[in-house]
């Protein structure tokens, strides 16, 4: 299936207000930025929005009033799949890995069925219960790969580890971990009684991702502007502009652009991100309606 179809088969499932609101973030979105990663979090984060939108359950979904993830363990994954009745090729290769010297991620390009290797087998960031599969974004249907995150959570640094899922045999290797941080949302409202303290501003760093002239439209104050299409200029620098020990507020125009720079954020190392759910839209709708809608 083809990204155009699966936008097909979203714009199906949706009432007009919805797929304008959509088309309104994918605009902003596609118009001169182009980071892949960033692109494919925000429409996998936009079929399950849109998912629990039409009233169907999703467990899997982390994000809602004043909560988030935290407070667990982060592993840094790269992995090798191929079939399940080629666990001869699987040995081989692991072989390779620990009597040969070869690097797990250069197998991973040649060798690996998953669309991963494109990135030499690398999974990124994860924690428990965040495990996905490609048959996540197209179907929503709750991932389930318990065999690999059990083998991924219990597997020692650096060690290659083997297990089969449904998918086939997987090689993989956990290269690093760290104390989970928080990822969560913000409602308008909640936002609207924090910044009525004066001393929020000065506590928490306010990010505005969305671009200049809708800046000019709509506005709240201490929110510092970093344009999503302007991200390959601001990107590199982010860390040593903003301190990742506080707590960092992310908004846009609907909430969607901004929950992947909060994601992005988060990746980086930032300890405590909130995505502003609704974006400033909501903000105007639901906390101070002298805040002008767009």
């Amino acid at each position: 299936m083809s990204p155009r179809e699966i936008l097909l088969k979203l714009m199906n499932m949706m009432i007009k207000d919805q797929l304008k609101k959509l088309l309104s973030e994918l605009g902003h979105f596609f118009h001169g930025f182009t980071a892949p990663s960033i692109f494919v979090a925000d429409f996998h984060w936009a079929c399950r929005k849109f998912k629990a939108m039409q009233g169907m359950s999703d467990s899997q979904t982390s994000f809602s009033s004043g909560s988030g993830t935290g407070g667990g363990r982060e592993i840094l994954v790269q992995h090798l799949l191929v079939k399940g009745d080629d666990l001869k090729l699987l040995l081989e290769l692991q072989q390779r890995i620990s009597g040969g010297g070869e690097d797990l991620s250069d197998l991973a390009v040649e060798y690996s069925l998953c669309p991963s290797k494109e990135e030499g087998g690398m999974l990124g960031w994860v924690r428990k219960g965040q495990m996905i599969d490609e048959w996540t974004l197209l179907t929503f249907e709750t991932p389930k790969v318990p065999e690999f995150e059990e083998a991924a959570f219990s597997a020692p640094l650096n060690k290659i580890v083997r297990c089969k899922t449904k998918f086939g045999w997987h090689l993989l290797q956990v290269l690093s971990e760290r104390e989970e941080s928080l990822l969560g949302e913000i409602q308008a409202d909640e936002l609207h009684v924090k910044m009525q303290d004066p001393t929020f501003a000065e506590q928490a760093q306010l990010i505005d991702v969305r671009e200049p002239d809708e800046v000019d439209k709509a506005s709240l104050p201490g929110f510092e502007v970093l344009p999503l299409r302007q991200f390959g200029t601001w990107g590199p620098e982010v860390t040593t502009k903003f301190d990742p020990e506080k707590d960092t507020y992310v908004m846009c125009h609907h909430g969607m652009r901004s929950l992947q720079v909060a994601r992005w954020l988060q990746s980086q190392g930032f300890k405590r991100v909130f995505n502003v759910s609704g974006g400033i839209h909501a903000y105007a709708v639901k906390a101070d309606s002298s805040i002008p809608t767009y």
